[in-house]
């Protein structure tokens, strides 16, 4: 499903697919992870994937992302395909445009949050000052705590932070609430939304609570590796105000 029907010529668009597939080969059986995909993704747009495991999501933002290629299909980002990239080409796509957050916040328990965050700023193009980036998700006065001193969202929120530093056009979430309580996740989808609304950061996310899609623009769920459901949201609702 695409998108084409409701934009118009002067829409920009951050993704777009065509006919994308994965196959994984497991001995002797092929797993079709992705069948076809055809899908647009608006710029500054805010889209929740839902569906059940090993339906696609994960898949599709992984190749999104430049962490996987796709067996067939093509995938562009603004107008550069970018799976057409070999590997030092994407590498430099996901260090110059994508953050990610994922479900387990793989901070470096060595270093403090400043330095976990600084780890990604020292290597991009135009970052905020590390100090910055935590202050934007509310660990301004933690900046010198270790992870093993911080809280399972404090610890998020680092991730969080470290995603944002290098002002990334795109921030991809796989299940970035997976791991927190109810409390915790939904400050965490305040920081999302507040990152999303002020930076004006395309942002998907993953999850598998179905009510995170209320404060989002669009609601994508997926289903034997294809997009089955296409839900717009007219009204959003504020994360704040979110049923978990």
């Amino acid at each position: 499903m695409t998108t084409s029907d409701q934009t118009d010529a002067t829409t920009a668009i951050s993704f777009r697919t065509v006919g994308v597939t994965k196959v994984y080969q497991r001995g002797e059986t092929e797993v079709h992870a992705l069948r076809g995909v055809d899908i647009e993704i608006l710029d500054g747009e805010f889209a929740v994937l839902m569906g059940p495991s090993g339906s696609g999501k994960s898949t599709l933002l992984n190749i999104l992302g430049g962490l996987d290629r796709p067996t067939a299909g093509a995938v562009f980002f603004r107008d550069r395909e970018i799976s057409a990239l070999d590997a030092k080409g994407l590498t430099i796509f996901r260090r110059a445009s994508v953050g990610f957050i994922f479900q387990f916040y793989n901070l470096i328990p060595s270093l403090t949050a400043c330095e976990n965050v600084q780890l990604v700023t020292e290597i991009s193009r135009d970052p905020m000052a590390p100090e910055e980036a935590l202050r934007l998700v509310d660990m301004g006065d933690r900046i010198d705590h270790f992870p093993s001193q911080l809280s399972g969202g404090e610890q998020q929120r680092v991730a969080v932070a470290r995603a944002i530093a290098k002002r990334p056009e795109v921030l991809l979430c796989d299940e970035p609430t997976g791991a927190l309580d109810s409390a915790t996740g939904i400050t965490v989808m305040e920081i999302l939304e507040r990152v999303n609304a002020e930076l004006g950061t395309t942002t998907l996310v993953i999850t598998h609570n179905s009510g995170i899609a209320d404060m989002a623009d669009r609601g994508l769920a997926f289903g034997d590796g294809r997009i089955v459901d296409t839900r717009t949201n007219t009204t959003k609702r504020p994360a704040r105000e979110l049923a978990w």
